[in-house]
């Protein structure tokens, strides 16, 4: 497992506490999981992903992820309705693993384009790894 001092976040996206990020992009919002969060489940080996057209609420469980350690849910970090969803990962899970912040696996059109505002900056989610 990697040390803190060695995981990849990048600044342009908001992360949640349970290691989601989000990058809003033209209206809409990607998301995908944190390079902690891959190193924690270690190889994934599948991803179970929404429909397009289902609507969540910021919080809710949208998909999971299944890797060699455990099966792991993920919780979209804004409310709204799934406008795509990256079908590369069904043939290869694996990609998560290997980029993280290349490999999105939902795009959300928001209900509410504030909520972002409400998740944390690359250095808070730093420092709420490190306490």
């Amino acid at each position: 497992m990697k040390e803190l001092s060695e995981l990849d976040l990048p600044g342009d996206r908001s992360y949640t506490e349970e290691h989601e990020w989000a990058l809003e992009q033209g209206g809409k919002v990607k998301v995908g999981i944190s390079d902690y969060a891959q190193d924690q489940l270690g190889d994934i080996v599948f991803v179970e992903m929404p429909e397009v057209g289902e609507e969540f609420e910021a919080g809710d469980e949208f998909a999971s992820l299944e890797s060699v350690k455990a099966v792991s849910e993920l919780y979209l970090p804004v409310s709204g309705i799934i406008t795509a969803v990256n079908d590369a990962l069904e043939e290869e899970p694996e990609l998560l693993n290997q980029e993280p912040y290349e490999n999105w696996i939902v795009e959300v059109k928001p209900s509410d384009p504030a909520e972002i505002e409400d998740l944390l900056s690359s250095s808070t989610y730093l420092d709420m790894l490190r306490e």
